[in-house]
């Protein structure tokens, strides 16, 4: 077992909390929900996720809906109205068990709720586990794009049992897959050497590093987003056929390609996206034939960490680092030849 510290910056409303990786450490997260003093518990899940937490403290099982369908506000008003009739205070606490879209929803009606209540996160999936579960980005989605309401609330703990991916399908590992190939650009580590369990606390070292220096996504924070503008907008140009990670792991190689055409890499480091993405993971690289490139242009102008024009997050000189003003005509040319 290793616990990775998530440190929030100086001035932060809210605390340190602990991450726990490893096989069979389900038990921490009563040790953690304990800690908080509450008297009663929301687990939020879904149907189909087989995983049951163990509570000393009364605890009722709300599961709400599969799919990005299902990730919207109603969700949330949905789970509000039922912590208010099962009696859920200010002092009490909800249990988010599950992928990241739990994690997600889970914790943005956590942070509505009575305007903050405690939330611990459960992580079933490689995507939750290394992303969506850590550092308190919580939402949901609108028509008009991806996670563009929500809120920042850091959970209370994470807990990250790695026996939970065993009963994975082989889609929900690539998309944790896609996911994890973005560490690999962050940072010098080599986490090809690493095992899984090492590999799955490096990331969310990595997260958490991020996330201390940037808590609110003012700056620094948005190279977590790195493969994510081409991706959200593949994501809902194909009613989200092309599920996350499958579409970050294509959104990488693009970034790199775009790099590349602005002169910021060379063809070899273009080539050492192509060796993790596609090499080591096995993912999907090319760019999918789904909308027309003024629709993806567009979706792409509507990402929520756009401030003027086209805002990639592009590897260079100086390392992975958000661009702002990306020449739209650039994007367009890259993309018609690569649709």
């Amino acid at each position: 077992m290793r616990t990775v510290e998530v440190h929030l910056p100086a001035g932060s409303d809210d605390r340190s909390y602990p991450v726990v990786v490893g096989e069979g450490v389900l038990g921490e997260v009563d040790r953690v929900v304990s800690a908080l003093g509450v008297s009663r518990v929301a687990v939020v899940s879904q149907a189909g996720i087989g995983v049951d937490v163990a509570l000393s403290v009364p605890s009722e099982r709300i599961e709400i809906g599969v799919g990005e369908d299902f990730k919207t506000l109603a969700t949330v008003e949905h789970l509000c109205r039922l912590f208010a009739a099962s009696g859920l205070t200010r002092r009490d606490a909800v249990v988010a068990v599950g992928g990241g879209m739990v994690t997600d929803v889970a914790g943005f009606a956590a942070a509505s709720y009575h305007r903050g209540i405690a939330v611990v996160h459960v992580p079933t999936t490689l995507l939750g586990m290394i992303d969506a579960a850590i550092g308190g980005k919580t939402g949901v989605n609108l028509p008009e794009g991806k996670n563009l309401v929500g809120a920042f609330w850091q959970p209370s703990g994470v807990i990250c049992d790695l026996l939970t991916l065993a009963t994975l399908p082989e889609r929900e590992l690539r998309c944790g897959n896609g996911e994890m190939a973005k560490y690999h650009f962050l940072t010098g580590d080599d986490l090809a050497s690493m095992d899984l369990a090492d590999r799955v606390a490096r990331c969310v070292e990595i997260k958490a590093e991020v996330v201390a220096s940037d808590e609110r996504e003012s700056g620094r924070r948005a190279i977590l987003n790195y493969g994510h503008t081409l991706a959200h907008a593949l994501e809902i140009a194909s009613s989200h056929k092309i599920a996350h990670g499958e579409a970050v792991a294509i959104g990488l190689v693009f970034a790199a390609r775009l790099a590349e055409r602005l002169g910021r890499i060379d063809a070899n480091r273009v080539q050492h996206h192509l060796d993790v993405v596609a090499g080591l993971y096995g993912l999907e690289t090319e760019v999918p034939a789904v909308g027309t490139v003024d629709e993806l242009l567009a979706l792409m102008a509507r990402d929520k960490k756009a401030l003027d024009g086209l805002t990639f997050v592009l590897d260079g000189p100086n390392g992975v680092e958000p661009v702002v003003g990306v020449d739209p005509e650039v994007v367009r040319s890259l993309l018609l030849e690569l649709v």
